[in-house]
């Protein structure tokens, strides 16, 4: 998302904990324009202050930041749920004390997928919220941060009258621009890393990272953007994303031993394509064959593999 408005000839400021810590900010320093385009800030979601000093005199914002713990959970409705609301809220609180024209958040396609309440054949969109308890029953504590942090963002908004646009996307892959994995990257590293000679069949949504930065900056600069857009381009199984990676690369062991998945809720469901933001507003969705093909690169290019 830096790397596209500081090409657009935005003046960005980033809200980072460590601004100092070059490990993990350095790659965004050394973007093109950042010099002059660039300015990150110490803040915390937790931190209401730091989130002032930093929205301050700013015309938008760009709310991407939720909890996905990489340790076990042991109390998961502070760790993740607490704090996904609570800074959520933290920060449309200084955009209200701001006068921030508008607002646009990351959710997640994760927050739509579990709807209970939907037919088995109906296709799910935008009207979709996935059911809490469901989420809370089966462990899905990200899934459910996300749910119930978007959640909150519409309630706040409505009530204080901040135009708020929220972008609901799903697996994210492409290329990397830090060192290390992310979580959404793992997903194709665990095919090429040799941690295992099986794989489970499952399915999931893919879309391209550069297409998800597109899909924020058009529902910021689009006047008439409005309510939830799913950012998703198809489904592909892991099998399907094997193969692609084995036409790209016959020469890289890959799983060979398949596990069929337990059909899942999320399995059974189809997606509605009739408000997809980038189709709606902009261009085209970045073929999966591609997106695939720019992750695998990117993890050899780091060394992951």
């Amino acid at each position: 998302m830096v790397k596209l408005l500081l090409e657009r000839g935005y003046r960005v400021r980033g809200v980072v904990r460590s601004p100092d810590n070059n490990e993990k900010c350095g790659h965004v320093e050394r973007l093109e324009g950042a010099k002059e385009g660039l300015t990150l800030l110490k803040g915390d979601l937790l931190d209401p202050d730091s989130l002032s000093a930093a929205i301050d005199g700013c015309s938008g914002v760009f709310h991407m930041a939720c909890p996905v713990p990489s340790y076990t959970l042991t109390n998961p409705e502070v760790e993740v749920l607490s704090h996904a609301i609570k800074g959520t809220l933290n920060v449309l609180e200084a955009c209200k004390n701001s006068k921030v024209k508008r607002i646009v958040m990351t959710s997640s396609v994760a927050a739509m997928a579990f709807d209970l309440h939907k037919p088995k054949d109906a296709p799910l969109d935008e009207s979709c919220w996935s059911d809490e308890d469901y989420l809370r029953e089966n462990n899905h504590w990200c899934m459910l941060g996300k749910t119930m942090g978007e959640k909150a963002a519409w309630d706040y908004s409505q009530k204080n009258g901040l135009d708020l646009v929220v972008i609901c996307p799903s697996l994210v892959l492409g290329s990397l621009l830090q060192a290390s994995p992310n979580t959404s990257s793992l997903v194709v590293l665990k095919l090429l890393n040799g941690s295992s000679d099986s794989y489970e069949n499952s399915s999931v949504g893919v879309v391209d990272v550069k297409d998800v930065a597109n899909a924020h900056l058009l529902a910021y600069e689009t006047k008439s953007a409005s309510g939830r857009y799913l950012c998703r381009n198809k489904t592909v199984t892991r099998a399907e994303m094997i193969e692609i990676i084995r036409r790209l690369h016959p020469d890289y062991t890959l799983p060979t031993r398949m596990i069929e998945p337990q059909i899942s809720l999320s399995m059974a469901k189809e997606f509605s394509q009739k408000k997809i933001i980038v189709n709606e507003l902009g261009p085209k969705y970045t073929p999966v064959e591609t997106t695939i093909k720019e992750t695998v690169e990117s993890l050899k290019e780091k060394g992951l593999f």
